[in-house]
């Protein structure tokens, strides 16, 4: 099951440099995961500083 970013998201960027997969990029207000590329590894979420990325 693919990851989700929540409204917490504060765009600093660590996800989106720490995707293997190239899955996140940056949105009007948040980082935004593409389900359809994510191969739910877990890597965004462990370096999230405001634990804004969860399971959906």
């Amino acid at each position: 099951m693919p990851r989700k970013v929540t409204d917490a998201c504060i765009q600093c960027g660590a996800c989106i440099s720490e995707c293997p997969v190239s899955a996140i990029t940056e949105g009007e207000t948040q980082s935004e995961i593409n389900a359809d590329v994510c191969i739910d590894c877990g890597a965004c979420e462990a370096v999230c500083p405001v634990s804004a990325i969860e399971a959906e």
